[in-house]
């Protein structure tokens, strides 16, 4: 046995830590993403009511809006990632939690499209930095070998959150319209806004002053349990590169994973986005049918995120859990044009592409960490997760300017399994993960 291997006795100690921590800290970041993702997305509800109380508000105000989010979220998505390490993860968290709920419930005063812009915008500067935070937090207190079914629970937010929205946001609408009188005098696109900006601000408010930032605050761990954790972390750290924020943007792999994950996130936001469209556009769906139909593409793509954060941290495997649903994803992409015609199969591309575009993401944000540490790691994330983001706007944008230029989905069907193929090729191409700790 090496010198340095740790005792039965700390074995236990260090497992009963992570149990802990898993059960203590995990519940409550899903919880706040599925409310960061349904604050950023709930306008697309809202505005099917607005449009009748505000109508100077039509689709290109909505789109606009929509981008300006994104622009304020990519502006201060570095430097908030960097705060995060003088700061403090938790109470950063906490402090962009409780801005963006202040926000998102402004949103339910808007009267002319300029105020909308505004707010849109500051919401977007508000949930900057969130997602960094986040990663750079669970860095702070899990271990390697236990990233991969943390962030895919963490990343399960988004799905979840596409999942419970409609359906209790639908029933708020309902507030103020077919003989339902209006509660404090709002309608309720109003409600739909402070509905979900209340839960941010409370979930805010608890992690500011009561997510421990890292285990040696945690007053819940025993000494034997802190000590066998930290000790855990620091082994790891030390075999890390130490390198500053600017040494990590001039890194071959830094650089690789930031340029893969914009094509992954082209391809992602180009998908989903339009998947609605298509689906109406070749087959006539009503709003019922497609409803479901979306609903159980979101409900496999969570399974699948689920089973590859578990299988990555079962294998301590990142490099290939991240290729291979990317690779999954290009195919079905390119084959969706041939399947026009038939439901069944287009249904089933979707799910599958949808599923490759979600499932790479808890190995993908597990391969940082496996060379970076500190504010390298803080500011990396932030770097990375500010290309994804631009890559959403790039996404959404090419495939409706292609399909209006060509009249067909088919090109961009097969511009999105493109940067589906290339984000898979770029994420092979790098020679870490192949085994946790062997970067």
């Amino acid at each position: 046995m090496s010198p340095n291997a740790p005792s039965a006795t700390q074995r236990s100690a260090l497992d009963r830590a992570r149990h802990k921590a898993y059960l203590r800290l995990t519940p409550l970041l899903f919880v706040s993403f599925v409310i960061a993702y349904i604050d950023r997305a709930n306008i697309s509800i809202a505005k099917l009511a607005m449009v009748k109380d505000l109508p100077s508000f039509d689709n290109e105000v909505f789109g606009l809006g929509y981008s300006l989010f994104f622009l304020g979220y990519v502006l201060l998505e570095i430097p908030s990632g960097l705060i995060v390490e003088r700061w403090g993860a938790s109470r950063w968290i906490g402090r962009i939690m409780i801005t963006w709920g202040i926000f998102a419930a402004v949103q339910a005063f808007i009267r002319t499209p300029t105020q909308f812009y505004v707010v849109r915008f500051l919401l977007g500067l508000a949930e900057a930095g969130f997602v960094p935070a986040v990663i750079v937090f669970l860095g702070y207190w899990f271990p390697a070998r236990d990233r991969g079914r943390v962030t895919a629970l963490f990343f399960a937010g988004p799905p979840v959150a596409q999942l419970v929205n409609p359906k209790i946001s639908n029933l708020l609408l309902t507030i103020g319209v077919d003989g339902n009188p209006p509660q404090l005098g709002m309608v309720g696109w109003q409600w739909v806004f402070i509905a979900w900006a209340l839960p941010a601000v409370a979930l805010g408010l608890v992690v500011f002053y009561l997510l421990p930032d890292k285990p040696g605050k945690a007053h819940w761990l025993t000494d034997e349990e802190r000590t066998a954790l930290e000790d855990e972390l620091k082994l790891e750290n030390s075999k890390h590169a130490h390198m500053t924020f600017a040494e990590a943007l001039r890194d071959k792999k830094v650089l690789t994973i930031a340029l893969s994950y914009l094509c992954a996130v082209i391809a992602f936001y180009g998908l989903d986005f339009f998947v609605p469209s298509i689906l109406g556009k070749w087959y006539g769906l009503d709003l019922s049918k497609l409803t479901w139909l979306l609903v159980l593409i979101a409900g496999a793509s969570l399974v699948g995120q689920l089973f590859t954060g578990w299988n990555s941290d079962r294998m301590r495997e990142r490099r290939l859990h991240t290729v291979i649903p990317l690779a999954l994803s290009a195919v079905c992409l390119a084959l969706v044009p041939l399947s026009k015609g038939n439901l069944t199969f287009t249904v089933a591309l979707f799910l599958l592409a949808t599923l490759g575009t979600k499932s790479y993401l808890p190995s993908f944000w597990s391969l940082p960490s496996l060379f970076l540490t500190g504010t390298a790691a803080a500011g990396s994330a932030g770097f990375i997760n500010t290309l994804g983001n631009t890559g959403g706007l790039i996404g959404s944008y090419a495939v409706g300017k292609i399909e209006a230029a060509t009249g067909s989905f088919d090109a961009a069907m097969y511009f999105i399994a493109f940067a589906a193929a290339l984000a898979s090729f770029g994420f092979y191409s790098l020679k870490i993960g192949n085994r946790v700790g062997k970067p």
